[in-house]
């Protein structure tokens, strides 16, 4: 008799990508090659992620098998959720309700059991083995459905080439499409005060304007979201909470505080001003102490890394709000590797920290013009600047410090949770990054951890996300953004 679940063919690469893949099928089964077993072993040696993954799959696996007898493992074991996998999500797992729990079972290749490899291709790959065994599954017919699923393109074309389904892995996806993510701001027309002006309030607190707006636009809302009407005053706000309606579930109250206006000279952050009105935004979020957790995208030349450094040395020097900057990034590189670079921790990040320098240079020219004040400016910004690699921040905890994590869109969700756990008391993250340039091999625009952490943070009180969109560079690199 065919089932009426599906059966789910894993590659290598899926659960080095996420080891938790083994039990985000619900009640389908899944099928583990022997191929795949032994590429797992083969990369569970090393220090990188993709080792310490290997590890972790295989641990998974040998949770589910042991006091297993051999018999059960032909028939197949049951999907269940070990204690280790539990912890590793920190999920809310009630014990009480596993038995309810659709699961289904998880089968490996055996020797026992014979297989039809009617297809066959040239070289003795083990890619070439997961398609001639998928093939041979496929052709059983006891599943409603068989599928391969990878995040190798070529493995993908090859198995498609002759007939046999194939998925990549979505299950990493934060969310469906990268055009869904949202930009941190809303922009509404000059007859938003008009439709709304019964249901406003307004008060002063000390040097801050507020507003309380009640309409059905506000259930669209979210905390640390801006708010801008294009009326003769030009008004931009800042979206301090939302309060749900029980009543009437089509409204909701949100408090609306008026932001500072950093395109003004004399509101300028270390010398630096907005430019535009993405700018504005973010300067506000970077330059509120209430604000633990800041996400800013945007193509190159929109001013990223110059407005966070800017905030952070305003508040690490003149204000005294943190102790320190500590910057750390992705090491991926665009070309060829470089090879090995020699010296100190920081020694060997220099190279990689061009931005940094870049910046610094800009915001060095704001100090005293002199030759001695620019030394003098230079030493003191290298003395509050600290570059940390990321493969040491494990065990870490930042106290006090303002935290950029530079190129954040070649971080796995799993590598972005690391560094922002470190975080202690009176400690700021702000990351960086451009969807577009993604350079980490199986990490697209939906599953990269910076759009994974701008999706799950953007309830959360403390924390805000613009998304720049214009490049303030020159015109040079805004033409060649735009055709190249």
């Amino acid at each position: 008799m065919k089932k009426t679940n599906h059966l789910f063919i894993l590659d290598t690469n899926v659960l080095i990508h996420d080891p938790t893949a083994l039990f985000k099928f619900q009640e389908h089964d899944i099928f583990l090659p022997m191929a795949v077993l032994e590429e797992l072993d083969n990369n569970k040696k090393g220090h990188s992620d993709v080792a310490r993954n290997a590890r972790q799959a295989s641990r998974f696996l040998d949770e589910l098998t042991c006091n297993v007898s051999a018999e059960d493992i032909i028939n197949g074991i049951p999907l269940i959720t070990t204690p280790s996998y539990r912890d590793e999500t920190d999920s809310n797992y009630d014990e009480d309700s596993k038995s309810k729990q659709e699961s289904g079972l998880l089968f490996f290749q055996n020797l026992t059991q014979h297989y039809e490899m009617s297809v066959s291709f040239p070289g003795h790959k083990n890619d070439n083995d997961i398609i001639a065994i998928t093939h041979a599954l496929q052709q059983e017919n006891n599943y409603k459905g068989v599928v391969l699923v990878s995040k190798d393109i070529n493995l993908r074309i090859k198995a498609a080439s002759i007939g046999v389904k194939i998925e990549d892995y979505h299950n990493d996806r934060a969310i469906e499409d990268v055009d869904l993510l949202h930009n941190g701001f809303q922009e509404y027309a000059n007859d938003f005060w008009n439709n709304n002006s019964k249901d406003v309030e307004s008060w002063h607190d000390g040097n801050k304007t507020l507003y309380k707006i009640t309409s059905k636009d506000t259930t669209k809302w979210y905390p640390n979201e801006f708010i801008s009407i294009n009326d003769e005053a030009g008004f931009d706000g800042i979206v301090r909470e939302v309060i749900p309606d029980l009543k009437n579930k089509e409204e909701s109250s949100a408090t609306v505080e008026q932001i500072k206006n950093y395109m003004i000279e004399k509101h300028n952050v270390w010398g630096i001003n907005a430019r535009n009105k993405e700018q504005n935004y973010a300067l506000n979020l970077l330059m509120d102490p209430n604000i633990d957790f800041v996400t800013l995208l945007g193509q190159a030349g929109t001013g990223k890394t110059l407005l966070t450094l800017a905030a952070a040395l305003s508040q690490v020097l003149d204000s005294d709000i943190y102790k320190e900057i500590i910057m750390t990034r992705a090491t991926i590189s665009v070309g060829e590797d470089i090879g090995f670079l020699p010296g100190t921790e920081e020694e060997k990040l220099v190279p990689w920290m061009g931005a940094l320098m870049d910046n610094l240079e800009v915001l060095n020219q704001n100090a005293d013009h002199s030759d001695w004040g620019k030394a003098a400016t230079n030493d003191i910004l290298t003395k509050k600047i600290k570059i940390r690699a990321m493969n040491f921040m494990r065990g870490r905890t930042f106290l006090s410090r303002f935290v950029i994590i530079d190129e954040a869109q070649n971080l796995t969700p799993k590598q972005l949770k690391t560094l922002i756990t470190r975080a202690g008391p009176d400690t700021k993250i702000v990351c960086l990054g451009n969807l577009a340039q993604i350079d980490t091999p199986y990490l697209t625009e939906t599953s990269s951890g910076l759009t994974y952490a701008v999706d799950r943070f953007r309830n959360w009180e403390h924390s805000g996300h613009v998304t720049l969109q214009r490049g303030e560079r020159s015109r040079l690199a805004d033409f060649a953004a735009d055709v190249l």
